[in-house]
């Protein structure tokens, strides 16, 4: 799993949800190892992108290309700060992955 977590430029809110659909597609074709991807916001209005990925080292290959993908570039142009990406390993799902 992929956590991504960052703040949002001022007004650019429903932008960024409105633009996430046409983002995710761009990103799964070029990395279709993307299975799943979640866009959260927090009470303190922190947002964390939660993304699963079928491997980590194909997680890592799309954090470090994910700004060539114009569509995901121009997603990117949202955030206001980026509070970093963290990988996690999936021990136990449910339902399964």
């Amino acid at each position: 799993m992929e956590f991504a977590r960052f703040t949002v430029r001022d007004g650019a809110e429903e932008k960024l949800v409105a633009d996430r659909p046409a983002m995710l597609a761009a990103l799964r074709e070029r990395f279709p190892a993307c299975l799943a991807a979640y866009l959260t916001r927090e009470d303190d209005g922190t947002w964390v992108d939660v993304l699963i990925w079928r491997s980590r080292a194909e997680a890592e290959e799309s954090a470090a290309q994910i700004a060539t993908i114009p569509e995901c570039a121009a997603w990117l142009a949202h955030i206001a700060e980026s509070g970093g990406i963290r990988h996690g390993e999936v021990l136990h799902a449910w339902p399964a992955l």
